[in-house]
Order: C-alpha cells, then structure tokens, then sequence
C-alpha cells in the first residue's frame, strides 16, 4: 500500500491567489493596473499638489506625499483671484450651451431621421463637414459676423457670455445634430407608428415614445456639450477681456502666467474645475444605464 502525503499547512493569499491565476489573467492583471495608473496618477499628482509647498513642488526629488494638508492655495484662490466669479462665469457659459444645444439638435436630429425633404442628406453630410475644419477658423470669421450684427442691433460682442455662449453652439451642434440623427434612426419607426394610431399626435409620439427612447444619445449630448463649454478656452480668450467675465480656463491661464510662481495655486484651481466633471459623469451614469434598459423593444 503507498502512502500519500497531503500538506495540513493552511494555505496563505498568496497561494490561493496562485492557484487561481492563470497567465491570461496575469497579463491581463497587468495591463489594468498599468493603465488604472496612467488615468489615475495625474489626477492623484494634481490633487495632492494642492496641499503642498512651493518647496515641496519645485523640488529637486518629487514630493508624492504632501507633509500636511495646507489650504493655502484654497485660500489665496479664493481670496487673492476670486475665483467664485470665474466659476460662476464657466457654469452660466457651460449649462446654456448644454440645455440649449440638446433641445436644438433634438428637434433637427428627428426631422433629418423620420422626415422626407429634398436634399436631407446633402444638409446632414454638409453640417458634418463643417465640423471637420478646426475651431480657430472659425474664430475670424464668426468674430466679423457678430461684431457687425452687434452694431447693427447694438449690444456689445467683448465681454459678452451669452455671445461665448452661441460661438459654442456653432462649435458642438453639428455634432450633436449627426450623433441624435444616427441614434434616431435605430428605434423602430413601427413603435411610433403604434402611437400615431393610437392617436397621439407628432409631438406627442417624440415626447413620450422617442425621448425616453432616446436617453442614452440625449445624456451623451449635454455631457459632451457641457464639457466642451466648460473646458473651451481659445474662443473665450478671444471674446473675453475684463478679468470678471473670465471662465475658469483663462483664469488658470492667467494665474499660470503670474511673475510669481504659484503652481499649488494652479493645481488648487485645475482641481476645483475637475470635480464638476466627474460629479456629472456619476450623475449621469444612472440614467444612462435605465435609458439604455428602456430602448429595448418587447416583442
């Protein structure tokens, strides 16, 4: 009879988790970290420079840790700048843009998808192409355009948010328009068809069939235009001047630019203008997921 040995030693993580991995789950392991990394230092090196020194930043040996929590730069940001403005500034320029871009593309996004009309897709191809050309040729002549509507109708083009706020529009509703569109397209015309029988009217099949259809597409929309208005800077450091109507990117800019160096200050500024962004993405994610759960189609 041959006697077999078996190992009474409790076994540690470390050997469960070697039992368990495989080298497909290992380089897989390695890649996630490697990347998770890459997306999450540079926001962690932001954060934590915030809290540090002049010192303990312009350094010769990095500084990963900050010595102590200081405020400091929060405080001279909110005292010295009044940065307060600028963010009010960033969120009356980006929630307009947002609101008013997705109401518009909606209403031409459903016509350019269940409408018939001559030449419906030479005007769809052509307001991408627009899209195409980069933002700074635009500038000139939207700049020539407005300026001179302006003193015709009298209102003043410099220093003028809800002037930002249409320069933005230009920018993200062609987009925004071709995104819907295509979007429009995948939800069955035979539902709203149902509902025109049923007899709903038209404005009624898009306000209560194909909306809540669309909420994916919709919330894709405004986070997409609301962070282009938040995060712009070229077109507002062009049609802004006085320091009060600033949006957060030029005030950074301008804090960057300082003869006195102050890079905590900087950090502190890039980390209050990051969490709005990612408070919306959390915000959003749960309609997301209900709007996706909502375009399904029961047979």
């Amino acid at each position: 009879m041959s006697a077999t040995t078996y190992d009474s030693r409790p076994k540690s993580f470390i050997d469960h988790l070697a039992a368990q991995m495989s080298w497909g789950k290992f380089i897989f392991a390695i890649v996630l970290f490697f990347f998770l990394t890459s997306v999450l230092f540079p926001f962690y090196w932001m954060v934590s420079s915030s809290f540090k020194t002049y010192a303990e930043i312009g350094g010769r040996h990095p500084v990963y840790i900050p010595s102590e929590l200081r405020w400091d730069a929060y405080k001279e940001l909110f005292g010295y700048w009044n940065f307060q403005r600028n963010i009010l500034n960033s969120f009356l320029v980006s929630i307009p843009t947002a609101l008013i871009a997705v109401v518009l593309s909606t209403m031409g996004a459903y016509a350019s998808a269940r409408l018939k009309f001559r030449g419906k897709n030479l005007i769809l191809n052509s307001i991408l192409i627009i899209y195409l050309f980069p933002g700074i040729l635009l500038i000139i002549p939207l700049f020539a355009m407005l300026a001179k509507i302006g003193a015709a109708i009298g209102f003043e083009v410099q220093d003028n948010l809800g002037i930002l706020v249409f320069t933005y529009l230009a920018q993200t509703l062609p987009v925004a328009l071709y995104m819907l569109a295509n979007y429009f397209r995948t939800i069955p015309e035979e539902i709203e068809q149902a509902a025109l029988i049923d007899g709903c009217t038209r404005s009624q099949v898009i306000w209560k069939v194909t909306l809540p259809l669309s909420v994916p597409a919709l919330v894709s929309v405004v986070i997409y235009t609301f962070m282009i208005a938040w995060n712009e800077f070229l077109y507002a450091l062009v049609f802004l001047n006085d320091r009060d109507m600033f949006t957060m990117p030029i005030k950074i800019n301008t804090i960057f630019n300082d003869p006195t160096p102050r890079p905590h200050v900087v950090m502190a500024a890039s980390t209050i203008m990051t969490i709005p962004i990612i408070i919306l993405f959390l915000a959003m994610e749960r309609y997301l997921t209900e709007g996706l759960a909502a375009g399904g189609v029961k047979g």
